[in-house]
């Protein structure tokens, strides 16, 4: 596999537990960001965050506007907020609901083909509609890695159904396996000696 150099992941309905099984697995010596598209109503996704950080070895963290990427981190997009990767920096917007939601992974996951291209590490979770899927065709066209949560454990299989149905799926798995599919492209040794 090429060098991961970052990860994003979206998500809708029945998200956030999925979420916490995939963030609690990465250990701290995950050296690279990750950005997370969850959708949520604005106010719900700090107190999401904080509960994320308080259970996961990684710093999870709100987005804010023109906020320093690091590595390292785990990036949460605000509600009502698309956010973009621009440079080094995250960037934060108020352009139109796309699919009818705003943050929209799709705006997230485009912005992150350019920035990282081959070294983009995708992942689709439960969720409702089909935001993701063109994001995932441009990660496709750029060289990146797509992962999809299986239909079995999904509560809606909309998006990661739209995403595979569209051809750009690498592989399609159950959450705990996303876990160790990540680990394992990324090299890092799951314990706490690191």
């Amino acid at each position: 596999h090429k060098k991961v150099k970052a990860i994003v992941i979206g998500a809708s309905t029945g998200g956030p537990k999925v979420l916490f099984e995939i963030v609690r697995s990465l250990p701290k010596a995950l050296n690279l960001p990750v950005f997370i598209v969850q959708h949520m109503p604005k106010g719900f996704t700090k107190s999401f965050a904080e509960r994320l950080d308080s259970e996961c070895a990684l710093k999870v963290v709100e987005a804010e506007d023109n906020m320093d990427i690091r590595s390292g981190m785990v990036y949460v997009a605000p509600g009502d907020y698309h956010m973009v990767i621009e440079g080094e920096k995250l960037r934060l917007n108020q352009k139109p609901k796309l699919h009818g939601v705003r943050p929209a992974a799709d705006y997230l996951f485009e912005s992150a083909a350019v920035k990282y291209g081959k070294g983009l590490l995708a992942v689709i979770l439960t969720g409702m509609g089909k935001d993701g899927a063109s994001g995932m065709i441009s990660i496709k066209d750029e060289g990146g890695y797509n992962l999809a949560q299986n239909k079995e454990t999904c509560v809606v299989y909309g998006m990661p159904g739209f995403a595979v149905s569209s051809g750009v799926v690498d592989e399609i798995l159950a959450p705990e396996e996303i876990s160790e599919h990540i680990l394992k492209i990324v090299k890092v040794k799951n314990g706490t000696g690191i």
